[in-house]
Parts: structure tokens; sequence; C-alpha cells
């Protein structure tokens, strides 16, 4: 069966006759669900019911469990790094970085996934997903990758000059972030989830050289592992931003899904990653936020015509919270006729 095949069948647990629409919504669910975005990161509860308000409410293909990066980072090196908003996710704040003491690494250890942990709190969210919805939806897990981990640990200023002024160290911290990214969707595959995500966002900052000696590796550890381990598992790589020019070394990669984000030139990942599943690469802003519906449908069928059909309808990033509905039905609109 090949990797198209594998997504229709996963996307609602059966053969379907239309393009999936898959859009990253996060803020927009919890806002759809009128609950602050800090009870919706805080409470895998909030999490599972805003997501499956708008699964049922916009007809979409998936339930995502993705919220804020500071999941691992928390239940690692503990809270001293973040700083909590009201109505956005978590954010780290770099001059109280976990390791700006790079010693620190070899105090770390890997995640005991505690019940009372902020990562538990993301399979409490895919078990009561999996109980309330069956097997009528993907679910999708999310991990973080090697280098977004590392920079949330680190700080993501410190971590690229790292590759230059401690490679050794920057090794060593990347592996022992695969390791985490290992464990945590080991779990979430336990509790339910057929497709794995894992975020890399911040490897779009760095050009084809550093992305090959340093992140490239350990990525390709965890979804190897993924795929040795769990073959029926679909595996998810979100490296939002401008990756046109990692496209050669991310098409190695064991991935069935490719999220691509809008600042990336479509034509050249297509060429690069062959007949390979693309999710994205409609803009968030121009088009999900300030455009029209019409413009939207337009938009997707651009991205359509690129794709054919390895193509699944989505941003490639998160939709704005602030996006009209309408928008967000034009999307799925496209994909119920294609």
């Amino acid at each position: 069966m090949d990797s198209l095949q594998r997504v229709r069948n996963t996307v609602l647990g059966k053969p379907i006759d239309h393009l999936a629409c898959q859009p990253m919504l996060m803020q927009f669910a919890a806002r759809h669900s009128q609950m602050p975005y800090i009870d919706y990161t805080r409470d895998g509860r909030k999490m599972a019911e805003a997501q499956l308000r708008v699964w049922r409410d916009f007809d979409i293909d998936v339930l995502l469990t993705c919220s804020d990066p500071a999941r691992e980072v928390i239940d690692i090196a503990g809270d001293g790094s973040i700083e909590w908003f009201e109505n956005q996710g978590p954010a780290i704040q770099e001059s109280r970085a976990a390791l700006a003491d790079k010693t620190r690494l070899k105090e770390f250890r890997l995640p005991s996934l505690d019940p009372a942990g902020r990562m538990y709190d993301r399979i409490r969210a895919i078990e009561m997903m999996r109980r309330e919805a069956g097997q009528e939806v993907s679910i999708v897990g999310w991990v973080e990758g090697p280098l977004a981990l590392a920079a949330e640990l680190r700080g993501i200023n410190h971590i690229m000059t790292d590759f230059f002024d401690d490679p050794e160290f920057a090794h060593d911290l990347l592996h022992f972030c695969a390791d985490v990214a290992i464990l945590y969707a080991d779990a979430q595959i336990a509790a339910g989830v057929d497709t794995i995500g894992m975020s890399d966002a911040a490897a779009s900052m760095q050009g084809p050289i550093l992305y090959k000696r340093f992140v490239h590796g350990e990525q390709m550890r965890v979804y190897r592992h993924i795929k040795e381990n769990h073959p029926e598992v679909l595996t998810r790589s979100h490296m939002c931003g401008k990756t046109t020019l990692l496209g050669a070394a991310m098409s190695e990669l064991p991935v069935d899904i490719y999220e691509i984000d809008f600042p990336s030139d479509l034509a050249k990942m297509k060429s690069q990653l062959g007949d390979r599943v693309i999710s994205g690469n409609i803009s968030t802003i121009t088009d999900m936020l300030e455009g029209t519906p019409t413009q939207v449908y337009e938009a997707v069928a651009r991205c359509h015509a690129v794709c054919g059909k390895y193509f699944i309808v989505n941003c490639g990033c998160e939709v704005p919270p602030a996006s009209p509905y309408e928008n967000l039905r034009a999307m799925v609109r496209y994909s119920r006729e294609h």
C-alpha cells in the first residue's frame, strides 16, 4: 500500500473519495469553544473538548494535539523559563533558559511521564478524543523535534551559535532531545493516535549544510524508530517557515506527510519530494486571516494543481484564531468537491 492510500485510509478510518482537509487549529479551536487559551494548554480535557467541537462543527478530517512548546521543557527542567499568558501559548524566556548553563545537560534525564506532568496531559487528551470519536477521524499526536526542543531548552540564539562555538555540546543536546521525542511518540501511539507529527520549525532558520550536519540525522532517528516499531502509524513533518533549500535532505526522511508552509516554494518542494503527500502552503495571513472565501478557495486550487492527488488541504502552519469562519469553510468545501 503506497503512502497516499495509507493517508486516505487513515483520515476517516476508511477509504474516502475526496481530498482530506486537515487544518492546524489550536487558538482557533479554543476561541470557537469560548475558552481562554491558557485553559486549552493546561487541561487536556479542555483541548479534547475544543478539538472535538471544531471537528464536528466544521467537518474537518483531523483532531490535533499540538498546543505549545513548553510541555517537554517543563517535565525535563521545570517551569523556570516559562512565561504564561491568558490567550496565547506559553513562551520560553531565553534569558531564563533551562540550559543557560550548558553543564546542566549532564543532569537531565528522560521524562517519567508522570500523570501530574504536562506531557501526560496530552496523553489524557488523546485518550478522550479516541473515546469520543472512535475511528471516525485521524488523531495526530505531537512531539517537539530535536532542534525545536534544543532551542526551547537552550534558547534559540544560543543553540544557533553553539553549532559553531561548541559543536560537541550541540550534538549531545540534539541527541538527548531526539530520545525525548522517541519516548513521547511511543506513549502517544499507545494512547491511540494514528499519526505522529514532529515539529522542528527552527530548522527553517538553518541552511542545508548545518541542517544536514546537526539536525537531519537526529530527525531520521526519530522517524525510523516510529517506522520500525509502529509501521501502522503515519509520520508527519512540521517544519514551518521557508524550507525550500532543505527539500532535498527532507526527502530522505521516512515521512508520510510533509506540512509545507506558505513561504516555501511549493513547486520546488514538490519536485524534490516527488510522490510524497504534501499538506499546506496556503497563506495563513493573506488568505486565511485577511482574504475572502473565494480567495481561500482559489489558493487551495493553486496548491492542488501543483501537488495533484498527493495533497492534503491545509495552511502548513496554525490557522490564525481571528480567521473568518467562512474562510475555513471554503477550505473544507474545496476538499469535499475534489
